[in-house]
């Protein structure tokens, strides 16, 4: 059993520690949506879907949108008919500056239903998260993410955090209702929470967003995330191994290999990372 050839290992490991330099860090964010007409009686309109995510990781010396703000010309676009071309290329001369590191974009999800996991690279300069989709249909509504930190108060890379998701108003199309015709705003009024007001008054959000760690570094080895590739990884790797039911937490943690699955192979995967280091 691996458990026996693990242990048998363990007791063989030395104490041996290899620096880890956690600057880069590897994310999945899933998003799930259960609005349907059960949980949103009288706002769930036909064909109730989302347009396709799109995001950018960056830092703090640029944000693409925020409550009080004025929308870009992007995120109109992505708000009033999900267009996501035009965001893109602003999150895109972001990076050109050096102010971002990457952005991506999904698929649409029509509600209820789950996104597959979308992956993201993140980095000690790039360390926040502004990910947004358009409540489909609507006049400008949209739900998302704005400057969302990836880093802990202490400069750690967050493990797993869950978003609830607020629905905003991007102030560019006054319509009131989710099939209301175009009813251009100008100027543009600020970007606003309307969770509050109808037709949302009263319900639960429409959705979340799961952000999840699955390696810092590019460092398998260090399971436990402290920084470091020492025996007291061998045994985090264990633990999560052996658990039964696993965490999605456990499941990154024991899937050395990235293979996509826990197996026997994962063990033999941390021996040779334990050995290289970082």
């Amino acid at each position: 059993m691996i458990t026996a050839r693990a242990a048998a290992a363990g007791m063989c490991l030395t104490a041996l520690t290899a620096a880890a330099q956690p600057e880069s860090a590897r994310y999945s964010v899933r998003f799930d949506s259960p609005w349907s007409p059960q949980t949103h009686a009288g706002a769930y309109p036909f064909d109730a879907h989302y347009s396709p995510p799109v995001g950018a990781v960056h830092s703090n010396r640029v944000a693409f949108w925020e409550p009080g703000g004025t929308a870009s010309f992007g995120m109109e676009l992505m708000a009033e008919l999900g267009s996501t071309g035009p965001l893109q290329g602003e999150m895109t001369n972001a990076i050109n500056r050096g102010d971002a590191l990457v952005t991506f974009r999904g698929s649409r999800l029509d509600s209820p239903g789950s996104h597959d996991p979308i992956e993201f690279e993140a980095s000690l300069d790039h360390d926040r998260l502004t990910l947004v989709t358009m409540v489909a249909p609507s006049p400008d509504w949209f739900v998302g993410t704005h400057g969302l930190p990836l880093r802990d108060a202490d400069g750690d890379w967050i493990q797993s955090i869950t978003v609830g998701l607020d629905v905003y108003d991007a102030g560019t199309d006054s319509g009131p209702e989710f099939t209301s015709g175009n009813a251009d705003v100008t100027p543009h009024l600020p970007i606003a929470n309307i969770s509050q007001d109808p037709p949302f008054a009263g319900l639960p959000q429409l959705g979340s967003f799961t952000i999840t760690l699955i390696d810092v570094s590019g460092c398998p080895g260090d399971v436990n995330d402290d920084g470091q590739v020492t025996d007291s990884d061998f045994f985090a790797w264990v633990t999560a191994f052996v658990a039964d039911p696993r965490s999605p937490e456990e499941e990154a943690a024991c899937n050395v290999n990235r293979d996509g699955g826990c197996s026997d192979s994962d063990f033999f995967a941390w021996v040779t990372a334990f050995v290289d280091g970082c």
